[in-house]
């Protein structure tokens, strides 16, 4: 099993990918709270409540939320 490296150990480019994932990470989760607080009840698949706590899982909360918990507006 291999050793886990420290944050000094790793090269600078291991180092900015951490860092634009964590920016992704954290830019997903802002803009999937701001939808949920823009939009009514009416447009939210299931509970405001549930959505809220799932947008707080890494990558997959936010996507989850995009993908199937807003209702597609009847243009």
């Amino acid at each position: 099993m291999a050793r886990s490296q420290s944050w000094q150990e790793l090269s600078p480019r291991q180092r900015a990918g951490i860092g634009m994932l964590g920016v992704i990470q954290v830019a997903l989760l802002v803009a999937a709270l701001r939808d949920l607080r823009q939009r009514s009840d009416e447009q939210i698949n299931g509970s405001r409540r549930l959505w809220q706590a799932a947008v707080f899982v890494n990558y997959i909360g936010p996507l989850l939320y995009f993908w199937k918990g807003r209702r597609r507006s009847q243009a």
